[in-house]
């Protein structure tokens, strides 16, 4: 019996040829509006997520502060001042924590037998190259070694490598980092670099080495990754930090988190609420589409009427109107989607990229919006689709199979 109404549904749009076939082309038009919409709000989102896990995300650093809160006997105002044993106390005492460096930094000139710039030089632990996420594109990375011999030895960005060294090769090189000789033995990939900042500038060398350029007794900063829910590591560094230097824990003042992880979450929700109104304008676009096709179903009930009144004489039902109409919208609404949704993957492959970090920034490219029609944007797109489909096919089925057959024999 399916079979035959689909057959009749068929018969009907191929008499209707010019109608059925604009009717289709908004129908894909509309579904494929609602595929690159989904496409491009979950490329907006992989953007930012790519900016962020070029430096890890489950990241927390940690920076001294002034109290600006009273705590026990103190008076608001302390400077707070961080030292080698917060760094261990923390890796004992705050769960979830993988790996902790302090660092130091100092802007020193940076030289070499042709170059003289002025650039931040940072004092690190090996941890760092984990929690920073910082890959090497030429020799290697600090070692503990490194830090326990005190070596003379540096790290460098891939811009102070070309601005120091061209094209020359410059591992084993000699740097004077403000006149104190340092040898190259390794030069990180570039990372993503807005205007003049300086990421890709740093020169890392051993946190104990530092000591020959800055005094070290008090750290300037304390970086850290983790395993487990940032809020809790966050709260639970602030309450070990505070108890160890007399401050409370709600002094927001006393020090200062950088948690990256609560960052993109807040990035997260953005662009969850992107991808909510872009959905809801496609399903608009669909929702004219399907207007179109109930006017279109409309309009086919009405030159129909003489044709739903003797089949109706000759004992056909309610339901079997109602299924003949409806199963013509449903081969439209079909026969527009799947039209729809290859266009989409079209365009998707014909657009390679849509700027957005790169516009700003160099080394970007990743973070640029790639539009990504995944499964779950084509499952959410055809269930639109089938509803619009129904809905738009069931008011001119309704109304064909309520019919008075005497009336529609006499329908001229």
């Amino acid at each position: 019996m399916l079979r035959d109404i689909f057959g009749q549904a068929m018969e009907a749009m191929k008499h209707n040829g010019r109608r059925t076939a604009i009717t289709i082309i908004g129908m894909a038009w509309g579904i494929a509006t609602v595929v690159l919409l989904l496409a491009y709000g979950a490329g907006f989102g992989r953007a930012f997520e790519t900016i962020f896990a070029q430096f890890g995300t489950n990241m927390i650093g940690v920076f001294p502060g002034r109290t600006s809160e009273q705590a026990g006997g103190s008076k608001a105002g302390v400077q707070v001042r961080f030292q080698m044993d917060d760094v261990e106390r923390i890796q004992e005492t705050v769960p979830g924590i993988l790996h902790v460096s302090p660092v130091m930094w100092k802007q020193v000139p940076v030289q070499n037998d042709l170059h003289t710039y002025t650039w931040d030089v940072n004092g690190v632990t090996a941890e760092l190259q984990d929690i920073q996420r910082m890959e090497v594109s030429e020799g290697r990375f600090l070692t503990a070694a490194d830090l326990m011999q005190r070596n003379h030895v540096a790290v460098i960005g891939s811009e102070a490598k070309s601005k120091l060294y061209s094209g020359m090769f410059p591992l084993g090189q000699k740097i004077r980092l403000n006149g104190i000789s340092f040898e190259v033995i390794g030069v990180l990939k570039a990372k993503m670099q807005e205007g003049d900042d300086n990421i890709n500038r740093i020169v890392y060398i051993p946190f104990s080495t530092m000591g020959d350029l800055k005094d070290i007794k008090y750290i300037d900063g304390i970086w850290m990754n983790f395993n487990g829910n940032h809020t809790e590591v966050e709260r639970a560094l602030r309450n070990t930090l505070a108890s160890s230097h007399s401050f409370r824990p709600s002094d927001r003042n006393a020090i200062y988190v950088a948690n990256i992880m609560e960052q993109l979450s807040q990035f997260r929700i953005i662009s969850l609420g992107l991808q909510a109104l872009l959905l809801f304008i496609g399903a608009l676009t669909l929702g004219i589409a399907g207007i179109g096709l109930m006017n279109i179903m409309l309009v086919s009930v009405q030159q129909r009427t003489r044709e739903i009144g003797v089949e109706k004489a000759l004992g056909a039902r309610k339901r079997h109107i109602l299924m003949q109409f409806l199963a013509e919208a449903m081969v439209i609404t079909g026969i527009g989607g799947v039209a729809g949704i290859a266009l989409a993957y079209a365009v998707s492959k014909t657009i390679v990229s849509i700027k957005f970090y790169s516009a700003i920034a160099s080394n970007a490219d990743a973070a640029d919006i790639h539009l990504l029609i995944s499964p779950n944007s084509v499952i959410v797109a055809t269930v639109i689709l089938v509803l619009v489909g129904m809905i738009s096919g069931m008011i001119p089925a309704i109304q064909a199979s309520n019919l008075d057959p005497i009336e529609a024999l006499r329908y001229e």
